[in-house]
């Protein structure tokens, strides 16, 4: 099976485009299950949640970087962006879904399974034979069982098509993109490591790397380039109770113990519709939610397309997102005893409640 997937710009756009889609995926159930801790309760799990929510929106800005540099137009607004949970990744990995549900164990088992490290082991081992769901590679070669065998071997898979395309084409060639478009660090408030600017081959392999050694770590090691806990072992501490230091190998921490109260948490609805909120006040706060959401992801489509100043705007946003999501999350469902409602980021379903 020949590994070259992506032999043209055209490819390399739909292939930054998933990275995209796929960045953007975790962050709604990151997000959920942090705001339904109770408040007071559990901060070093909301903590370690928190930083990996930062840490995906660098992601996702640094895709957009790399698709701008090579001519590409970052679109947060299409219809297919935003997916409807549970929802598979849209990488491929056929053995899990993704839901929006409150902070518990079976949520971060969920985490641990979206960063998981785990490296093909070889490069013709890179796509791989799954039963399962369509995944975007499959609709790319016409073969349903055909995924990418993990995250990191999707972007692995990007990072190969850049260097094929710089060494065939030319460097110049290939990233024609207007440097303008560019989110530069001074509009970067949220932090969660170096956002580079991308303008040639060096960079974005920079970019790459920094996406996959913070979500798996590099090379089966659980600190990232920047010394940072890759975001499958800030996961793991909680599954085991205890925060790993330098030194450690995956699955042995030896940090002081991490306590976390699992109970502490408001018992939302697990993968909410707005057709099923019956009680008028919180169809019109779900309503209100996703209308929100969906004004922020245009506010990210503008910044990533050439008014990177807009992402100073973004904070505010981001903090009303949260009021309007606490606001839910703290009200008891009527017709469902002992569940709240939740936010369901249904934000295609608009203009049919509008």
């Amino acid at each position: 099976m020949s590994l070259e997937q992506i032999t043209s710009k055209e490819e390399l756009y739909e292939y930054l485009d998933v990275a995209m889609q796929l960045e953007h995926a975790t962050i709604p159930p990151y997000l959920l299950a942090l705001y339904t801790i109770h408040p007071g309760t559990n901060p070093d799990a909301a903590h370690i949640i928190r930083t990996v929510v930062v840490e995906e929106m660098l992601h996702l800005t640094l895709a957009a970087n790399i698709l701008n540099a090579v001519g590409g137009k970052p679109d947060l607004t299409t219809p297919h962006f935003v997916p409807t949970y549970p929802t598979f990744l849209p990488d491929g990995e056929t053995d899990f879904e993704v839901d929006l549900q409150a902070f518990s164990p079976a949520a971060i088992e969920t985490f641990l399974k979206i960063e998981r490290p785990r490296q093909a082991p070889d490069e013709e081992s890179r796509i791989v034979r799954r039963p399962g769901n369509k995944s975007f590679i499959s609709r790319r070669l016409g073969d349903e069982s055909l995924h990418f065998y993990s995250i990191g071997e999707f972007y692995e898979e990007i990072a190969r098509g850049i260097k094929f395309l710089c060494e065939r084409d030319g460097e110049q060639s290939l990233f024609t993109g207007d440097p303008a478009l560019q989110v530069t660090p001074e509009y970067y408030y949220s932090g969660g490591g170096e956002l580079h600017v991308v303008t040639g081959y060096e960079s974005a392999k920079a970019a790459t790397d920094l996406i996959s050694g913070q979500g798996e770590g590099l090379g089966g090691d659980i600190y990232d380039k920047e010394h940072e806990l890759a975001h499958y072992y800030r996961f793991d501490q909680l599954r085991l109770a205890q925060y790993y230091q330098p030194g450690d190998t995956p699955g042995n921490p030896s940090g002081p113990p991490l306590n976390v109260i699992w109970e502490a948490s408001y018992p939302v609805q697990k993968n909410p519709r707005i057709a099923e909120y019956r009680d008028p006040d919180i169809h019109r706060a779900a309503l209100a939610f996703n209308q929100s959401y969906a004004d922020f992801l245009h506010t990210l489509t503008r910044a990533y397309n050439g008014q990177p100043q807009l992402l100073l705007d973004a904070v505010p946003q981001m903090f009303r997102l949260r009021d309007k999501m606490n606001q839910l999350i703290r009200v008891p469902l009527p017709d469902k005893p002992g569940t709240n409602a939740a936010p369901t980021f249904e934000v295609n379903e608009l203009s049919r409640e509008i």
